[in-house]
């Protein structure tokens, strides 16, 4: 899966997990903690995006997971 394509997904399971208003427009740079996430909303996202793409984060990987971004790198990783 190409890096839009896995950009496009990520953005939809963020809206729907974090519930995020349609008003607002996500990109790579989109911090989880300026959508008000806690760590709770971060553990059920990291889930969501596991189940969606059917892998496992190692510890070091869900760290570095604070954007958008970073959690497509980390699934591109993982892949």
């Amino acid at each position: 899966m190409d890096h839009d394509a896995i950009l496009e997904k990520v953005i939809s399971v963020v809206n729907e997990t974090l519930e995020v208003p349609s008003d607002v427009e996500l990109t790579e740079k989109t911090a989880f903690k300026d959508l008000g996430a806690d760590s709770f909303d971060l553990l059920e996202l990291v889930t969501a995006l596991e189940d969606e793409f059917d892998l496992t984060f190692d510890d070091e990987a869900l760290e570095k997971i604070a954007t958008v971004g970073d959690a497509v790198s980390a699934i591109e990783a993982a892949q």
